[in-house]
């Protein structure tokens, strides 16, 4: 048993067997007051036997016929559950056709072919020992006619009668259950599972109807397509003849279930624990119900009431124990125990016999506040036993309080409906008993309401004026008030234009955006005034101005046809300067209940000048009137005469009624007041009733003054009760009032939420399980359940840090959850608590769980030190969150050159214990980037990289010398070459003699050229001289020809081997011919000139200069030569890095040589 508690475990985790602690176990609790004992607790070990072997026959069954597979399952504590799969372990297909019963068993309405199959495997799964059990595999071949009529051939004569007869339809017969009728015995609260099964072709329908009555609605639910009947929550009312009709084509069957529900005992009135002083009198009541009747016995600490010591002040009779004149010496704790057939129901109660003279828990002296005319409460928490009577004084000698001007709580709270300025002072509250008495003092203090004198008022302002609204304010000298302006319900602008005084706010240079309501709000400890204002911002009128402004107020309100229910209200209307009246608001005045208070009654048109109003009784009323336009509103009318309506019976009830427990032994009843002219006449007061629900008790009621709260003590925990509040005055009561469902009042859940598991999804996310609680142990509304959590530790540091425990609510009854974001390779625990209204039940047993390795993060700092000529040292830290074990290190590296390009990437594995590396038979002055990251199991982390530079080889390169002035502290260094490490040495020579320094740099990269002056590369002028030379021979030639008559070899040619596809040169234009085939519409042959679009297109030659040109079209200048630029090679090579492909286009050196 665990020290300072009275939870037994029972661990067997270390040795031991279950069937030894197998028994039933009780509980007692005991002091020198008496002795509680708990109900009987059954501890039963889990079992999950092997199936039986059995031989089982193959299943040859005709086409059409029903079939039933047995399942047997073994028998085990708690039953298994059973499912049919097969070999591939998939669960087999269920329908109307081929269903499962409740027993296990397969049944076949009817076998089709495809039914045939060697695998039918029924399986039980025994979830408390997590075992899963096979049976052995049931082999089924269904013979189709077809195939039964070939076999019968096969072996008679041709002379022989044969033929198996065709697939037969058949009427409905039931597999389950058999014969007509049968009877089910179910326990109240269960449960109540009916199944109907049956065979037949077609496949029957079946449906179910209760003999005498209809099946419950919200209650009733079909499975197993609707073979199975499902009522949830039976009670003896569910009692009856239930009829399962299976139907198809040929006919029906039908089975009759005759249900009787039973019921394990359920309390009506539980008993409850009395506090008694000596001399008193009391009850013990135990009643509770069942099917069959309950037997009632009594215990006295444990023991039979029959051979418990004897007690003079105590008597039995059945359900109840009667105390007559209590000693101490009587104090017990009794227990009642209620039994029948199907269980048993124990209750402890503890009897206290306390002799306590008077106590007052409230503070002496204590202050209370409050506004004029509104209520004081003043406590007087007291305890004692017998129960002190409480009694009130004003002042220290003064008289006891009584009158109606005064409302007495039953827990010692004296009320002051309407505070006056006179009832401030001292009061004293007293409490007696006969063991003694006690007084305590409080301080009343009634203060002046806080009023605004000068309200702000409507204001019309052009655009760019400034407007002033004012709100002078009266309060009491001892209250401190603040004042606060809103516009539009929000915060004024923050905007240098509006300024707060003390009694004023003013908008300097009104735009549109201040068009709005203004509300001055005048805040004390206290209580809290209000009062608004519309400004309307109007751009400034032409000349002459039309001015529009509110109406004026009607005038000359009179009152005619008074009734006790309604009178009419007619007035003349004002002036409605110039902006024509929309409609008129109709307010009234309370006299009699709330004087100087305006209420909104209705509106009518603004045509309309007479109303009829409706009225409440025991109401003086007046009434006055508001015309509003499209500027605003006008100012109230003056009042009309008063007319005080007849007192009545209250209409109505108060709203809002509820029921809500603020401790577990009462309940709290709240409800909305009537308003002053809804009481319809003198003496309000409510009559408060309850009763609880679900329990043959009568109601309980109580009248109570005009206040808005009863409280209920002594209450079970968390129960419901029924609840109602009717109003009342001196002339009678309200109508029946609607009931409403309250409950007493919560308690922390009893237990914690059982079998939690733990299901780990990665290395940052696990899903835990629980078993729900027993609704009855939340002692509440159930809100939810809280998962606590917490690291315990890395299991790569194995290092302990301090435990931040992290929570997580799931809402509702939920059985499971997830917990994202944890840290991988870790270990952790946590509990579930489940919660109520009232707070958090204990937590459940601390649950280890640990999650996998992950990646491990960055290395936590790469460094690079030492360059040489080939070799660079790197030194990292390991990764800051491991997240597993480091398996090595991957490091990868890269040249990069002149122009940012990217050289062949290499890579290195390093073991996990290194934390440094020389890297060896590096280049020169050549800049690496390094790539660096660390590997687990999982995989590899993130990498972080770097970049450094090998220094330059001093052997190879000669100094350059710069003789620098000796005033100068600078000097440039040009003609350098880009991405290229540089050592430089300053030396000074004095007379001391020479001293220097020296450190290295790297220039930046070059940048990259997109465009090549053409014009001043030496091969181009030489190939341009080369052109323009064979161009001025090939003029003289042709000149020399022409003049000559001739022809020029090209043109002797042509005319030798005429081609009739070739076109001759064009003499009219000067231009060549296009060459093209005889219909003038064929595309160019391979090889053919160029088109007259002076394109070069790559598809029409093999040998065009667009290949030299790098895809870009060549273009001819006006003598027809081609300008461009020789690559120096046929074909592209392939970009390496980000080295750029792209050569100067021939446009680029047109326009360069141009």
């Amino acid at each position: 048993m665990k020290p300072n508690s009275g939870t037994l475990v029972i661990n067997i985790m270390n040795g031991g067997k279950a069937e030894a602690y197998e028994g039933v176990y009780q509980c007692t609790a005991r002091n020198e007051r008496g002795a509680a004992i708990s109900n009987n607790i059954v501890i039963r070990p889990s079992r999950s036997p092997l199936w039986t072997k059995e031989k089982l026959e193959p299943n040859q069954v005709r086409e059409g016929d029903s079939l039933v597979l047995h399942c047997r399952p073994p028998v085990g504590l708690p039953p298994p559950i059973i499912f049919w799969m097969d070999n591939a372990f998939q669960r087999l297909p269920q329908s109307e056709r081929v269903s499962q019963g409740l027993n296990g068993d397969l049944y076949f309405s009817n076998v089709q072919p495809e039914d045939t199959r060697e695998d039918y495997i029924c399986y039980a799964r025994f979830n408390h020992t997590q075992t899963i059990q096979q049976k052995q595999p049931i082999s089924v071949k269904v013979f189709s006619m077809d195939s039964l009529n070939d076999t019968i051939a096969a072996n008679l004569s041709d002379t022989d009668i044969y033929g198996a007869k065709p697939v037969t339809e058949r009427q409905p017969i039931l597999l389950t259950p058999t014969g007509s009728t049968s009877t089910k015995v179910e326990l109240r609260g269960n449960v109540l599972l009916l199944e109907c099964i049956a065979a037949g072709l077609p496949t029957p329908v079946i449906h179910w109807i209760k003999e005498g009555g209809e099946l419950p609605a919200n209650r009733t639910f079909f499975e197993n397509f609707k073979k199975t009947l499902k009522i949830i929550d039976v009670s003896e009312a569910d009692s009856g003849n239930y009829k399962c009709i299976a139907r198809n084509i040929l006919g029906s069957a039908h089975h009759v279930i005759s249900v009787t529900v039973k019921a394990a005992p359920y309390w009506i009135t539980a008993p409850r624990n009395l506090v008694l002083s000596p001399g008193e009198d009391g009850t013990l009541i135990c009643r509770a119900n069942g099917n069959p009747k309950p037997n009632i016995s009594w215990l006295a600490n444990g023991v039979p009431i029959a051979i418990a010591p004897e007690d003079p002040s105590r008597k039995v009779d059945g359900d109840t124990i009667i105390f007559s004149h209590v000693q101490e010496r009587s104090s017990a704790v009794y227990q009642c125990n209620a039994s029948n057939e199907y269980g048993y129901l124990l209750a402890n109660a503890f009897v206290n016999v306390l002799a306590e003279p008077p106590r007052i828990l409230t503070p002496a002296n204590k202050l209370y506040q409050v506004i004029a005319d509104s209520p004081a409460l003043l406590d007087c928490a007291y305890f004692g036993s017998p129960k002190p009577e409480i009694e009130w004084f004003k002042g220290v000698k003064g008289s006891i309080l009584r009158g109606s001007e005064y409302v007495f709580h039953d827990n010692g709270t004296l009320e002051i409906p309407v505070a006056q300025k006179d009832s401030t002072g001292t009061y004293t509250c007293v409490a007696r008993n006969e063991l003694g008495k006690i007084q305590n003092e409080v301080q009343l203090e009634v203060k002046d309401p806080t009023m605004i004198i000068k309200q702000p008022e409507y204001k019309v302002i052009q655009r760019y004026g400034q407007v002033s609204f004012e709100c002078i304010i009266k309060h009491d000298s001892t209250l401190l008030p603040t004042v606060i302006w809103l516009k539009d319900n929000d915060e004024l602008p923050d905007d240098e234009r509006f300024l707060v005084g003390k009694d004023n706010l003013t908008i300097m240079n009104v735009t549109d955006k201040d068009d709005g309501t203004y509300t001055c709000i005048v805040n004390t400890t206290l209580d809290s005034v209000s009062a608004s204002a519309v400004l309307t911002v109007v751009a400034a009128p032409p000349t002459p101005a039309i001015i529009y402004a509110r109406p004026n107020p009607p005038f000359d309100l009179e009152l005619t046809g008074q009734l006790e229910r309604s009178v009419e209200l007619s007035w003349i209307p004002g002036d409605e300067n110039n902006s024509p009246i929309t409609n008129f608001v109709i307010e009234y005045e309370d006299g009699l209940h709330e004087p100087g208070v305006w209420n909104y009654q209705t509106e009518v048109p603004g045509t309309q000048t007479t109303v009829q109003l409706k009225l409440s009784p025991y109401v003086n009323y007046s009434f006055r009137v508001i015309a509003v336009n499209e500027i605003g509103r006008s100012q109230p009318s003056e009042p009309s005469e008063q007319y005080l309506t007849k007192s009545a019976n209250p209409d109505e009830n108060p709203s809002n009624v509820q029921g809500i427990g603020s401790e577990p032994d009462n309940l709290v009843i709240t409800w909305e007041s009537l308003k002053g002219f809804q009481s319809n006449g003198p003496g309000l007061q409510y009559k408060v009733s309850w009763r609880q629900k679900d329990v043959d008790d009568e109601w309980t009621s109580v009248i109570v003054a005009n206040v808005s709260k009863y409280i209920v003590s002594g209450t079970p925990t968390f129960v419901p009760y029924e609840i109602k509040v009717q109003a009342l005055n001196d002339l009678g009561y309200a109508p029946e009032p609607s009931e409403v469902i309250g409950h007493s009042g919560e308690d922390l859940p009893m237990v914690a939420p059982g079998n939690v598991q733990v299901h780990v999804i990665n290395s940052t996310l696990a899903k835990v399980h629980w078993d729900p609680v027993p609704l009855k142990t939340v002692r509440g509304h159930l809100q939810g359940y809280k998962v606590y959590y917490w690291k315990v530790q890395s299991l790569s540091r194995r290092s302990r840090r301090h435990v931040e425990k992290k929570i997580l609510t799931f809402r509702g009854n939920k059985t499971f959850g997830m917990l994202p974001g944890l840290e991988p390779y870790s270990s952790y625990k946590l509990n579930v608590r489940v919660v109520n209204g009232k707070g958090e039940g204990p937590a459940s047993p601390d649950k280890v769980f640990k999650t996998p390795e992950g990646v491990p993060s960055s290395p936590s700092f790469l460094k690079i030190t030492n360059p040489t000529l080939d070799s660079l040292t790197l030194e990292w830290g390991s990764p800051t969150h491991p997240n597993g074990v480091l398996t090595s290190y991957i490091l990868k590296f890269q040249p990069i050159n002149n122009t940012h390009e990217l050289g062949p990437l290499v890579e290195i594995r390093i073991p996990a214990n290194e934390s440094s590396l020389i890297l060896k038979n590096l280049n020169y002055s050549t800049r690496y980037k390094f790539y660096f990251n660390a590997q687990t199991s999982v995989g590899s982390g993130n990498q972080i990289t770097e970049e450094a530079v090998t220094i330059m080889d001093e052997g190879k390169e000669d100094w350059k010398k710069e003789i620098v002035n000796g005033s100068r502290s600078f000097f440039v260094l040009k003609g350098l070459t880009p991405g290229t490490a540089y050592k430089v040495r300053v030396g000074a020579e004095g007379l001391s003699g020479f001293r220097s320094s020296e450190d290295v740099f790297e220039t930046g990269p070059a940048m990259a050229s997109r465009q090549v002056d053409i014009a001043t590369q030496g091969w181009f002028i030489g190939l341009m001289c080369a052109v323009a030379l064979l161009i001025l021979i090939l003029l003289i030639v042709c000149f020399i020809r022409r003049n000559k008559g001739g022809k020029y070899p090209v043109k002797e040619k042509e005319d030798a081997h005429a081609d009739p596809e070739i076109q001759p040169m064009k003499e009219d234009d000067g231009t060549f011919g296009e060459y093209s085939d005889a219909e003038d519409h064929k595309p160019l042959k391979k090889g053919s000139r160029t088109p007259s679009d002076r394109t070069v297109k790559k598809e029409d030659s093999d040998d065009s200069l667009v290949d030299y040109g790098e895809g870009v079209n060549g273009q001819f200048n006006e003598d027809g030569s081609f300008i461009g630029q020789y690559s120096g090679k046929k074909e592209k090579e392939p970009a390496e890095g980000n080295e750029s492909s792209e050569a100067p286009s021939p446009v680029n050196a047109m326009n360069s040589f141009v």
